[in-house]
C-alpha cells in the first residue's frame, strides 16, 4: 500500500494533486505548527498576465499552536476573494464549470484554517474525480510526538504501507536505508513539465490548481495526474 502525508495547502499547484493521485491513502497533517513562511493559506494565480499571491488571512496567534488550533481573521471577506479570481479568470475557456467549485470552496463557512483547507482538498479532489481517500494525521493510532521522519514512518507503518512517496524536493530530508531499516521502500514523485495555454505572454509554472483548472477542462487535467510525472 502506498502512503503519502503532506501539510494542508490552499489550493496548490498541480504536483500535489498528482501526489494524491499515485497513492492509496493520502494523510493530512492537523496537528504540525502553522508555518509562516509556507504555502499553508496562500499561493499564486495570474492577474493581468501576472503572478500574483492569494492568501487566507489569520487571526494572531501564538506560534506554537498547530494548524487545527488556527482561525482566518475575522476580517476574511470571502466575496471579495471570489471577486479577485472572478476578475483574473472571466475569459478563460473553463471558467463557467469550474467556478461553482471554487465558489463552494471560499463560501465554505467554517473559520477553523484546517476545516477550511481540508474542505478545499476534497472539493478538487472531486471536482477531478480523485478518489484517493484523505485521512486526517490525528485520526492515526500511533505516536504523534515523534519529529520529522520517524514521525511519517509511524503514520505509514499504523497504516499498514509498504511504499511512502514524497515530492522530489523530500530527497533533502529523507533517507531511502532508513525507511528501508523498518520495512518501507521510499519513492520520490517529480512532476513532469506542464504547460498550457495561459492569459499571459510567458508561461508562469507552478501556479494554483486555479490556474490550471481555469484553463484545461476536467478531462484533460485528469490525464496529467494519470501521466505527468515520474515515481523514482
Amino acid at each position: 500500500m502506498r502512503v503519502a502525508i503532506m501539510q494542508p495547502y490552499f489550493l496548490p499547484y498541480i504536483g500535489y494533486w498528482q501526489l494524491i493521485h499515485a497513492v492509496d491513502t493520502f494523510v493530512v497533517y492537523d496537528n504540525i505548527k502553522y508555518t509562516k513562511k509556507g504555502w499553508i493559506n496562500r499561493n499564486r494565480f495570474l492577474l493581468n498576465g501576472r503572478a500574483e499571491i492569494f492568501t487566507l488571512p489569520l487571526r494572531k496567534d501564538s506560534d506554537s499552536v498547530e494548524i487545527r488550533q488556527r482561525r482566518l481573521a475575522e476580517t476574511f471577506d470571502r466575496t471579495e476573494l471570489i471577486n479577485r479570481f472572478g476578475a483574473a479568470y472571466r475569459k478563460a475557456p473553463v471558467f463557467g464549470t469550474f467556478m461553482p467549485w471554487l465558489d463552494k470552496i471560499i463560501q465554505f463557512p467554517s473559520d477553523n484554517l484546517f476545516e477550511y483547507l481540508l474542505h478545499s482538498i476534497r472539493q478538487i479532489c472531486a471536482y477531478l474525480e480523485i478518489r484517493t481517500p484523505v485521512m486526517v494525521a490525528s485520526s492515526v493510532d500511533c505516536d504523534h510526538s515523534l519529529k520529522a521522519a520517524e514521525r511519517v514512518k509511524a503514520i505509514a507503518q499504523s497504516l499498514g504501507a509498504d511504499t511512502y512517496i514524497n515530492p522530489i524536493g523530500g530527497t533533502e530530508l529523507y533517507s531511502r536505508e532508513n525507511f528501508a531499516q523498518q520495512g518501507l521502500s521510499l519513492r520520490f514523485l517529480q512532476a513532469r513539465p506542464f504547460e498550457y495555454a495561459q492569459a499571459s505572454p510567458n508561461f508562469v509554472a507552478s501556479l494554483s490548481i486555479v490556474d490550471v483548472a481555469m484553463f484545461n477542462h476536467a478531462s484533460a487535467v485528469k490525464q496529467i495526474l494519470r501521466q505527468g510525472y515520474d515515481i523514482a
